[in-house]
């Protein structure tokens, strides 16, 4: 009866420590998380890729184009070059572009909402084709009679080389006209007000007496360079890569440096395929009622993402249409839902996106009534910590009471030395007689650890804190505090929350425990200000909630 009463206080006495481990495991994997994010941008320069010698190195023959698998396709055409031709540009209220007459592709596309710098007069840009870095939109027709499937793109002529969207109007066309012997085509590019969908509309017109038969077929173009959608200073990792809809799963996923080993081939009925990164994405998406074959490749240091639609066909003396859309523009998730089932899950919680979900649609609720973002972030940390107030009274209580019976502890440990049976046996028995669960200052801290998780991810995927200033010296929550005062202000705050904590009673946890702060620290100097100021706000609820149960202990006392 004793010998099983002694195994049951070491099993609980093991349980106790390891609800204490699990408590500095569950730190110590937030803090890998934070540096895995941080360290994964910082790539030396010897291993980072050069996008100029990328772009420099010629590609053979065939590279830009798919192709059809069809005995009548010819040799595909050579890669433009945009730099020897006149652009034509086109302007609406939120997109700037720059159309290459050969093939008829966007080369540079900009967001006139989005600066490239806060205050700037530039705007973003998502698309790009120079020494320092290729990204473009490509488009045309291939198959037995499709002119890009011909040794040299077609070269298109337009009305006027500038395009601006007149006030007062909606929509504007962008009319590229092409003739062949077999065939007129014009490609047209529809713009609306407000949007960043640009509807690309083929209208070809058989001359000849048979049947004229092509594919529609889009892709991106991208070189292996950095994601340009981070600021400087900050080095928070966010996928870079293609993205894809299947009727099976709604949002896969292949990072640009694994397109060369995980090439994608599938055929699919509607669907979309994009390329995503920090903040923004670009997106082709098909027609909903066409089967369309999708693939990506890499190939002389450039990635394709490529889809081909349903072939479709013209009869003698008539004209037909094929269409296709293009998204580029913001993550934001109540524009991207409307145009293709799962594609505003671009915008990438992680595996905890129920709760980050959740979280967003929160602080969205109170940013229209506050109209401040980073006032946001305070009053949505403070709602969420509010939230789980009966669980962290429930661990502040317990704290409180760990540390009121510290001194009794320490001289237990000093009377019984190393023997940790007996010293297991009184302590088990001093927390009955005094009735302390000394587990309930762990577990609802391990339970609330999820959500700070999502509601991390949450601030690091809304595009809307991009420019966003707060107050005082802070002009940008998506850009580091480059005087590191919200940094230090919360290595002080953790500090002061710890020491309101009983210590460890083994050293070496205690030693790790005290260098929490100074880790937290270092890493947060970098990371954007939004999320330090949300780590700022949660250690300040935390220390107020903390400073109130225990002064209602003392008060009861």
């Amino acid at each position: 009866m004793i010998l099983f009463r002694n195994d049951t206080l070491l099993q609980e006495s093991a349980s106790m420590e390891m609800q204490r481990r699990l408590v500095l495991v569950g730190m110590f994997v937030v803090a890998y998380l934070l540096f895995w994010n941080w360290q994964k941008e910082h790539v030396s320069p010897s291993s980072a890729p050069s996008p100029v010698a990328a772009a420099a190195t010629p590609a053979a023959q065939g590279a830009d184009i798919p192709q059809v698998a069809t005995p009548a396709a010819t040799t595909a055409a050579m890669p433009h070059d945009s730099t020897a031709k006149n652009l034509i540009l086109a302007r609406s209220d939120v997109l700037t572009l720059s159309i290459d007459p050969q093939g008829g592709d966007i080369t540079s596309l900009g967001l006139l909402q989005y600066p490239q710098r806060q205050g700037g007069a530039r705007p973003f840009s998502l698309f790009e084709d120079d020494r320092a870095r290729t990204f473009i939109a490509q488009s045309g027709l291939i198959g037995p009679d499709g002119p890009d499937a011909a040794a040299q793109r077609p070269v298109y002529s337009s009305a006027q080389s500038v395009w601006t969207m007149p006030a007062g109007q909606d929509q504007m066309d962008v009319v590229l006209h092409d003739e062949t012997p077999t065939a007129v085509i014009d490609k047209i590019y529809h713009l609306q007000r407000g949007s960043y969908v640009i509807k690309i509309d083929y209208q070809v017109h058989n001359k000849t007496a048979k049947a004229w038969n092509a594919n529609l077929f889009a892709q991106f173009k991208r070189d292996d360079s950095a994601d340009p959608s981070t600021q400087s200073g900050i080095r928070i990792s966010s996928f870079l890569g293609a993205a894809y809809w299947t009727a099976d799963k709604p949002y896969n996923k292949i990072a640009l440096k694994d397109l060369q080993k995980d090439a994608l081939q599938l055929k699919e009925q509607g669907g979309w395929l994009a390329l995503v990164q920090h903040y923004f994405v670009s997106a082709w998406i098909a027609d909903p009622g066409a089967r369309t074959s999708y693939s990506t490749r890499s190939q002389d240091g450039m990635n394709y993402l490529s889809m081909i639609a349903a072939p479709f066909s013209v009869a003698p003396g008539q004209t037909a249409q094929s269409s296709v859309r293009l998204y580029a523009g913001p993550k934001i998730q109540r524009n991207l839902s409307v145009l293709s089932p799962g594609l505003d899950l671009t915008v990438d919680y992680g595996w905890l996106w129920p709760i980050a979900e959740a979280l967003f649609w929160l602080l969205v609720h109170i940013h229209q009534f506050i109209g401040n973002w980073g006032w946001s972030i305070v009053f949505l940390t403070i709602i969420v910590k509010a939230a789980f107030w009966p669980l962290s009274a429930a661990s502040y209580r317990s704290m409180a009471q760990m540390r009121k019976i510290a001194p009794e502890m320490q001289r237990m440990r000093e009377q019984y030395g190393e023997d940790r049976q007996k010293l297991s046996q009184a302590m088990m028995e001093f927390y009955r007689k005094e009735k302390i669960n000394p587990l309930g200052g762990c577990l609802p801290m391990l339970v609330q650890m999820p959500v700070f998780i999502a509601l991390y991810w949450t601030l690091m995927e809304s595009v809307q804190l991009r420019h966003a200033p707060f107050i005082f010296w802070i002009h940008d929550l998506a850009d580091m505090d480059h005087l590191f005062i919200l940094p230090l202000v919360m290595g002080v705050t953790m500090y002061v929350q710890q020491h309101l904590n009983p210590a460890p009673a083994d050293p070496t946890q205690a030693k790790m425990m005290k260098l929490m702060p100074v880790i937290f620290t270092g890493f947060f100097l970098f990371f954007p200000a939004g999320l330090v100021l949300y780590w700022v706000v949660s250690n300040l609820v935390s220390i107020a909630q903390q400073w109130y149960v225990t002064q209602r202990l003392q008060a009861q006392s």
